[in-house]
């Protein structure tokens, strides 16, 4: 028989493809958004875990700089939501799959972080994301999976890549940060890898743990701008290099956000293809009519996701992402 599903935060940017996904492949699952389902709601959640096999926990509060101001609000959702879930999953003997994030690492390493190296984030974004990481591997030994995942863009949400290309429309020129380095990531990408994880998790073939669910090779914002402006016919010489000092926020973010790939061949499963090989795939979907896109030149979040508020804990998408551009001056 087949495995059950139920994803969090369907509604956002990840969920709505990693739904898709498991769809298309012919799953039962159960797409539950914020307003479904809320994750720190115990009734509520073990409700909603009872009778699946495999939850992925894709809801989360992603307003990085918010959080420096509300951070017992954004870790009830981060920390407190993931410890809720773990429980109820514990009991129902399901596999729990945690999406996590790089900024659970302080960004100054100098090679990928792999899935065991110390953890100490800098924002408190960081914190309450590795508070449910904790929760999550401690409930769950032997069921629990923790899949950090970074520099995410996608059809369904608001996006460092349809923000540059929506100020590309309207600007001549813009600025983009060439100083945080990571591995831009497509969210279906990450949601084929999450299925085959479930897949393997519920078979017995995966240890439990940490993984790193990113693209494989390594870019800036400002490589990954270029390359979005040449794949989609536009001159990427109209992408400016500039430092992160131009663009201050007010929760520090990782300048290397790198994370290494190693555990995925334990669990049979392959590593995410190239950032850039993903990003063509993508464009495709993202440009084309009626693909469910943010209107072009929509700010780019650290914010959110269904709604794009930071009190819509759901979803992540891309955290922190360094308002990415701007115009040129």
């Amino acid at each position: 028989m087949s495995a059950r599903w139920l994803v969090t935060g369907a509604a956002g940017m990840l969920g709505r493809d990693l739904t898709s996904v498991l769809d298309t492949a012919g799953a039962d699952v159960v797409a539950a958004g914020r307003r479904e389902l809320d994750v720190t709601d115990a009734a509520a959640v073990r409700a909603a875990v009872a009778g699946r096999d495999v939850v992925v926990n894709a809801a989360a509060w992603t307003d990085v700089d918010g959080a420096e101001t509300a951070e017992a609000a954004a870790t009830r959702v981060n920390g407190d939501g993931p410890r809720t879930l773990a429980a109820a999953c514990a009991e129902a003997g399901a596999v729990l799959l945690q999406v996590s994030t790089d900024y659970v690492f302080p960004g100054d390493a100098t090679e990928p972080y792999r899935h065991d190296a110390p953890t100490s984030p800098v924002n408190a974004y960081g914190r309450g994301k590795l508070a449910g990481e904790r929760a999550v591997l401690e409930l769950l030994p032997e069921r629990g999976y923790v899949v950090r995942t970074a520099w995410l863009y996608g059809a369904h949400g608001r996006n460092f890549v349809s923000t540059m290309l929506g100020l590309a429309e309207r600007h001549p020129t813009v600025d983009v940060v060439d100083d945080q380095r990571g591995q831009p990531t497509w969210t279906r990408a990450l949601a084929r890898q999450l299925r085959e994880l479930g897949e393997a998790a519920v078979a017995g073939r995966a240890p439990a743990g940490i993984y790193h669910g990113t693209a494989s090779a390594t870019a800036t914002w400002f490589d990954l701008a270029r390359a979005a402006f040449e794949l989609t016919g536009l001159d990427p010489e109209r992408v400016r290099p500039t430092t992160s000092e131009a663009f201050v926020r007010p929760a520090r973010r990782p300048a290397y956000s790198v994370l290494a790939h190693e555990r995925w061949a334990e669990a049979g499963v392959a590593a995410q293809p190239h950032w850039r090989e993903q990003l063509t795939e993508a464009l495709a979907v993202m440009t084309a009519p009626a693909a469910g896109t943010t209107a072009p030149g929509t700010r780019t979040p650290g914010t959110t996701s269904e709604t794009g508020t930071p009190d819509t804990p759901d979803a992540p998408e891309t955290p922190g992402t360094p308002s990415g551009g701007r115009p040129g001056a």
